[in-house]
């Protein structure tokens, strides 16, 4: 792997990054981001000035293809794209390429149906709406483990109908369509398309939440009888299961990468203020305490982009990255939590104020360690899939023995 960035992807790099400081931050104190009512994020209407900004800057929605509106960006080009964007939180929705609508905009593009592109896909694209991806259920229905899906769709005529309940659906609130996960007659699972005014959804509530990043918050979704034509199954009938991995593979690394940038900037607060704030006689970063501090940050941050940018990579190769984006997810949800708590330590009271962005990027972290499955599911199905490649590797040398 070759770890230079190419004059293009340096100028494009350079460019979100004046982008955000210029454009971005400044807005992160607007009324709009909803700081009275924090658990709902962005207003609509900070959202469509901040995509409107990107746009205007050329920067909107940059990992589409070409085709759709966007630049085409590899993995590895989104990788140093969405740091950058990260670094502010507001940089992810400026984009379009904020949870969920980042992963649909990669799973239409990949399964979806021209026609149903075309009716769905090519507006998000250009920022006109959003889309949530409905898979979550309250007990006993599907969460960390998705064979428990418990929301039925039943073939009637040329319809389906759906019947059930989603829970933590970010974004659910003023989506203009869902993608929803149900289960079949025949114990498969497939994916649905529907537009989100359709009688038959209901929007229960939504939900008190750590973070404040995502325009729409985390809603809870009732299906009552809704009708889904036949024409707007995504993919196949009873594929679900592995639609749901062409979609979370990257998903899991671009929630990596965008987090990435906000664990940078919390490290670059931390610092700043260790550099210039005294404590018996001499500058913070000068005590061996902080120092160590500072000096683990920055190996968690390479750390990090190293597992992002290597399975970034393998992905452009054309592999499927399951394990590995299993790896990355874990290693870095932690490693940036970690980069994060040590800067609000090192702050001291103005990491727990408002003084400072780092307790907002302290409290809207630390459920990255839950989204996409919990670090715990990831390192128990790695560590299957580790004894199976151990058990397979010596049965295959038994077989080459006795041969």
């Amino acid at each position: 792997m070759d770890f230079s960035l190419s004059p293009e992807l340096r100028a494009l790099r350079d460019k979100v990054r004046q982008f955000i400081a210029e454009q971005v931050i400044p807005l992160e104190n607007d009324e709009r981001t909803s700081l009275t009512d924090r658990h709902h994020g962005p207003s609509e209407a900070l959202r469509n000035e901040l995509v409107a900004r990107a746009r205007a800057a050329g920067l909107l929605t940059p990992h589409a293809s070409r085709a759709m509106g966007g630049l085409g960006l590899s993995h590895v080009e989104k990788a140093v794209v969405f740091e950058e964007a990260g670094y502010s939180w507001l940089g992810p929705t400026a984009l379009n390429i904020h949870a969920p609508d980042e992963g649909n905009i990669h799973l239409m593009e990949e399964v979806a149906t021209p026609a149903q592109k075309e009716r769905w896909l090519r507006g998000q694209v250009a920022g006109q709406w959003r889309s949530c991806f409905a898979m979550t259920e309250p007990a006993p229905g599907a969460g960390a483990d998705p064979s428990m899906l418990a929301t039925t769709a039943v073939r009637d005529g040329d319809d389906y109908v759906i019947n059930g309940r989603k829970w933590f659906i970010t974004g659910a609130e003023g989506a203009h369509y869902a993608i929803v996960m149900a289960r079949m007659e025949d114990g498969s699972a497939t994916m649905f398309l529907t537009d989100m005014d359709r009688p038959g959804i209901v929007l229960e509530r939504n939900m008190d939440a750590m973070d404040a990043c995502f325009t729409g918050g985390h809603g809870v979704l009732r299906f009552d009888n809704l009708r889904v034509p036949a024409a707007d199954v995504l993919g196949e009938v009873g594929q679900g299961f592995r639609y749901a991995q062409v979609r979370l593979a990257p998903a899991r690394l671009t929630h990596c990468m965008r987090w990435l940038g906000q664990a940078r900037r919390a490290h670059d607060q931390a610092l700043a203020y260790a550099r210039k704030r005294q404590a018996f006689g001499k500058p913070l970063a000068e005590h061996e305490g902080v120092g160590y501090m500072l000096a683990d940050n920055d190996m968690d941050l390479h750390t990090a982009r190293l597992h992002i940018w290597h399975t970034a990579w393998m992905l452009d190769q054309g592999e499927k990255c399951n394990f590995e984006s299993s790896r990355a997810k874990v290693v870095c949800s932690e490693a940036e939590w970690r980069v994060v708590d040590r800067s609000v330590q090192i702050l001291g009271g103005q990491g727990v104020t408002g003084e400072t962005p780092v307790m907002r990027i302290f409290t809207d972290m630390r459920a990255f360690r839950i989204y996409d499955g919990p670090s715990e599911v990831h390192r128990w199905s790695m560590a299957r899939k580790l004894v199976h490649l151990a058990e397979k590797a010596e049965a295959e040398l038994l077989r080459e023995g006795g041969a």
